[in-house]
């Protein structure tokens, strides 16, 4: 069994659609031509079964039995050809359907992968599932539908070699009449192309704002927000709907001329045929080759304009799989970066120092100040000026970095699958006071567990998401409000046993609530200029510091 898609699918070409769709053609040029091979071969078997019946019609006219018998085991080995050749060609179709397919899905995973954080950000959610389903589909149909296409052109350069050696005017009109088609379809091409990528990129929004309300329902029916966005999706998609329709227009008027135009070309071969057979320029035999001449013509000029129809498609799905591989990441990779460097992180913007192996809380009068001081602190801000013993870390090689560094916020997505998949063994749920949930499961750790762990309430995410941050183990831990959906009850015992378990290791909590402010080793307070105004134990904090005080206790008392 052919492994399909490859391991490495290479740096694709982005500069356009075509180039890209140019790349995909080169990256499996072997199973192209395999197909391009047998789809010759399929159309050219069934091209010269006409001129072996047409044969056989004169051979019985003349009472040949041996001219009779030479046809039929032309005809039987005839079907025989197109029966082996148009089950490689479809195999062969299939595999480059597949292999074009799978590698966009590949590249645009990588890149994906590349981009981080920078991806929603910059690229709209649709867009990406849209490559993934419906792009994936369209640039595969403009690889596979080529073998076809290749044994049409041949096929009709074929029938009329055959067609100008038995009548020259007959093969003339073929030879005329094949490209005015290809004209006339062609014009149609150009208002469905664009109008098709007008429809493609209302779609991808479209899809992005689904997403968007599906991930926020709660809150939009908690702030009376839902009949709003339902009311926008509404009108949105009758936007879509509208552009869907001004496609189909076009793809009607062009089905409508792939019946008509080549049923007048077939009606005007056969009459030209019968008036030269009447005449006694042709043999009957060879007005019947004609005739099944003109009929079989159908199939190759369709299948010329479905390719011109699944090439502007693929165009289109190229466009956006391009428009996704140009995006920039925050943090290009350069052959200039060094080591990563172990000691204290110093951020200069908001004067914060936080020192190795200790754990020390980011009590901030703004929360955003808190949250940006973490993306500073991971290298999701491309602004973030962090430095390791004098070292920048943005100098330092990006891969290390999130390996070393992991910043575990409440916007992380728990994915679908296996529960297990996402903790590990299970061993961080106590400190993460999440053994409840996963015993209230049917199948304990192997649960499979909904998109965005949906089946779950807030709280219940946020303490499986601590477990997950926990189970991976980094040297760095940067975590944000991770006991702001939880009971204080809950709070207590993550407060307790987080020290403990990230025990050596280099941990900064960005909160205020006081349980994990008391058990943190030192406190560091931003003031709503966004900078560190005061550091030192909790307690101590409450009593030197009274802006401290009013915003960990909230005011009270």
């Amino acid at each position: 069994m052919r492994r399909l898609p490859q391991d490495e699918p290479g740096e694709p070409d982005s500069r356009s659609a075509f180039r890209y769709l140019v790349w995909i053609v080169r990256g499996q040029l072997g199973l192209i031509a395999g197909g391009v091979t047998f789809g010759v071969l399929w159309m050219v078997s069934q091209a010269l079964v006409p001129a072996a019946i047409g044969g056989g019609v004169d051979a019985l006219a003349r009472h040949d039995r041996g001219g009779l018998l030479r046809a039929g085991t032309a005809v039987l080995g005839l079907g025989a050809a197109t029966a082996f050749t148009g089950i490689m060609r479809h195999r062969f179709a299939v595999s480059n359907f597949l292999s074009a397919g799978f590698r966009t899905v590949q590249v645009t995973a990588r890149q994906a992968t590349r981009l981080g954080a920078a991806l929603q950000k910059r690229v709209a959610a649709g867009e990406v599932v849209s490559i993934g389903t419906t792009d994936f589909d369209h640039i595969g149909y403009s690889i596979d539908v080529t073998a076809r296409a290749s044994g049409s052109v041949v096929a009709i350069v074929v029938v009329t070699a055959l067609l100008l050696r038995v009548s020259v005017p007959l093969g003339l009109v073929v030879v005329l009449g094949v490209p005015v088609l290809v004209v006339v379809v062609g014009v149609l091409l150009r208002p469905l192309h664009q109008r098709r990528r007008h429809q493609r990129e209302l779609s991808g929004e479209l899809t992005g704002r689904a997403a968007d309300i599906v991930a926020g329902l709660r809150v939009l029916r908690g702030v009376g927000g839902e009949q709003e966005f339902s009311r926008r999706y509404r009108v949105e998609s009758q936007r879509v709907r509208f552009a869907g329709v001004r496609v189909a227009r076009v793809e009607a008027t062009l089905e409508a001329a792939q019946i008509l135009l080549p049923g007048c070309f077939i009606a005007l071969v056969t009459w030209l045929g019968a008036r030269f057979a009447v005449s006694g320029r042709i043999s009957p035999g060879e007005l019947v080759a004609f005739y099944a001449y003109a009929a079989f013509l159908i199939g190759p000029l369709r299948t010329l304009t479905e390719f011109a129809q699944k090439l502007t498609r693929g165009l289109v799905a190229a466009g956006r799989v391009v428009a996704v591989l140009r995006v920039e990441p925050d943090f290009p990779e350069t052959a200039a970066s060094v080591p990563v460097q172990e000691g204290d992180l110093d951020d200069p913007d908001s004067g914060l120092l936080v020192q190795e192996h200790r754990l020390t809380a980011v009590a901030a009068v703004r929360p955003q100040d808190a949250a940006a001081i973490a993306e500073r602190l991971a290298l999701l801000d491309p602004a973030s000026n962090v430095r390791v013993r004098g070292v920048p870390l943005k100098a330092m090689a990006l891969e290390e970095v999130r390996r070393r560094i992991l910043l575990a916020d409440n916007d992380a997505t728990l994915f679908r699958g296996p529960l297990r998949d996402e903790v590990g063994a299970g061993d961080t749920l106590a400190d993460a006071a999440a053994v409840d949930i996963v015993e209230a499961l049917p199948d304990g750790l192997d649960t499979e567990i909904a998109e965005r762990g949906r089946d779950f309430s807030g709280g219940q995410q946020q303490r499986l998401r601590l477990a997950r941050a926990l189970a991976l183990d980094p040297p760095v831990l940067v975590l944000v409000e991770p006991t702001s959906a939880v009971d204080a009850h809950t709070e207590a015992r993550i407060a307790e046993r987080l020290p403990q378990r990230r025990k050596g290791r280099t941990t900064v909590v960005c909160t205020t609530s006081p349980l994990l402010l008391d058990r943190a080793d030192t406190v560091a307070f931003v003031d709503a200029d966004g900078r560190v105004a005061a550091t030192g134990p909790h307690r101590e904090l409450l009593d030197s510091c009274p802006a401290y005080a009013a915003t960990v206790t909230r005011g009270e008392g």
